[in-house]
């Protein structure tokens, strides 16, 4: 079953990509570093799965 909530955690992350969860963790603290960086409020071990999408994949998830 596919989980398609909006903040994505260190399991979901290892998952998807098919990597150790330190990896996983490594990620996400990367990204949120970066989220940081621009204003924005982080939650550790966790990131917002659009941004994930788009370091990740390239792409913005258009709003509907």
């Amino acid at each position: 079953m596919a989980n398609n909530s909006y903040m994505m955690s260190a399991d979901d992350v290892r998952k998807e990509l098919d990597c150790s969860k330190s990896y996983a963790y490594k990620l996400i603290k990367g990204m949120n570093e970066e989220l940081s960086a621009k204003g924005f409020i982080t939650r550790p071990g966790r990131v917002p799965r659009p941004f994930y999408e788009e370091k990740l994949y390239g792409y913005k998830v258009a709003a509907n």
